[in-house]
């Protein structure tokens, strides 16, 4: 059972009313509420004895941590409650011993729990009442008489019965109530701030994203490969067969004879299409020969004068390789479809960590990427591995397109 922070009192306690005295809930409350008691025992042997507290006070001080994770433990496993961890503390220098202190932590083990555990004392307190209160009947006919006890209470067994079966039902709401307080004060106190928070959910994000781009990128290479293996491989036997046929059946009447010419060149344009499919999911050379290669492959591909300059001085994760290669693929393709350029530079550098691609096109300019042209994809490729690019194109160029990305994700 978890306790959100919209959790409002009037909830708890309508959930309270609705339990019986011995139902499960009940009974957990009471135990996750008692074991936090002998927690707080040194803390009150130290307010109650002042030779203790200067002692007390660096033990908790250097204790911090395990008493944190104490307190997580018991609402894991007594209340089933997960708080997660607090973030990393700061680191508090007493002579030869480092200590890693929260204030919210020492709050928590020296104010906030102590006043908790004198609340579940008085309820553990109050279910013994209750339950001699409500039983009495069942047990003052056993004490001898001469104790004098069954005399005294004679006239007051009723009430005093009414009073403990009153006492079964209210006692189960307060556990309840002091259950969600000590609840909400770890979390609070105990867990991470909201900033933390913040962070943590950033950071399982961002491993999120990054699984995610590996994973499409696996697919790729997968489909590629599964595409190269078999049709790519079945639509050339077809085409190395129709062409044996061209070749050999001199006798074939023309009509036959054109169909099989027409179908020898429609296998050989659906090789080359599968081809160029292929390379634009996920290229071969990439993987065998590394990024270097393979933008060689397409400078030598494209429909203008490409002068490529790589110098890769750091590993990079193949993951990286395919958004490089992909984002000055579909550069290099913008600039032939819209620049009007008659030459591309495209410089690629590894330093410090990260990947570095510069395109830079002499022609017209004025690309705007805010248009809804091809720039707004390559920016959202980069930004998939947490890359930035930027666009310098005034009009009458050149044209400069710079994509920065981490070696490593």
């Amino acid at each position: 059972m978890s306790f959100s922070p919209s959790t409002t009192w009037r909830r708890a306690l309508v959930r309270s009313l609705r339990r019986p005295p011995w139902s499960p809930e009940a009974w957990r409350d009471a135990r996750f509420i008692a074991a936090g008691i002998p927690l707080a025992l040194p803390v009150w042997g130290a307010v109650t004895t002042s030779s203790l507290l200067f002692p007390v006070l660096a033990v908790v001080l250097v204790c911090t941590r395990w008493l944190t994770g104490v307190q997580r433990s018991r609402l894991r496993a007594l209340y089933g409650v997960e708080v997660p961890p607090p973030g990393k503390p700061a680191t508090v220098r007493l002579r030869w011993l480092r200590i890693g202190l929260s204030w919210r932590q020492i709050t928590y083990h020296l104010l906030v729990g102590p006043a908790l555990a004198v609340g579940a004392l008085a309820v553990v307190y109050l279910w013994g009442v209750a339950l001699a209160l409500a039983t009495l009947y069942a047990w003052i006919w056993l004490m001898p008489l001469e104790v004098g006890l069954r005399t005294q209470l004679a006239g007051l067994d009723v009430a005093l019965t009414v009073i403990g079966v009153l006492l079964l039902v209210v006692t189960p709401w307060l556990a309840t109530l002091t259950a969600w307080l000590e609840v909400r004060s770890v979390q609070i106190l105990l867990g991470p701030n909201r900033a933390e928070a913040l962070e943590r959910r950033v950071e399982e994000i961002a491993e999120s994203r990054a699984g995610l781009v590996d994973a499409v990128d696996a697919e790729r290479r997968r489909i590629e490969r599964d595409l190269h293996d078999g049709a790519q491989q079945r639509l050339t036997s077809l085409a190395m067969n129709l062409g044996l046929a061209r070749r050999t059946l001199k006798d074939c009447p023309p009509d036959a004879m054109e169909v099989i010419v027409a179908a020898h060149e429609e296998a050989q344009a659906a090789i080359d299409e599968l081809r160029d499919l292929v390379r634009g999911l996920h290229p071969a050379v990439l993987e065998d020969r590394g990024l270097d290669a393979a933008l060689s492959g397409v400078a030598a591909r494209a429909p203008l004068p490409v002068r490529l300059d790589v110098d890769l001085a750091e590993r990079i994760a193949p993951t990286v390789e395919a958004v490089a290669y992909f984002t000055i693929s579909e550069a290099l393709t913008n600039v032939a479809k819209h620049a009007r350029a008659s030459a591309v530079d495209v410089s690629v550098r590894t330093a410090g960590g990260r990947l570095r691609l510069v395109v830079t096109d002499d022609g017209v300019g004025g690309a705007d990427a805010s248009r809804g042209t091809g720039l707004t994809g390559l920016r959202k490729r980069a930004a998939s591995v947490d890359g930035t690019l930027s666009v310098l194109s005034p009009l009458g160029g050149p044209t400069t397109i710079t994509v920065e990305l981490p070696c490593a994700l």
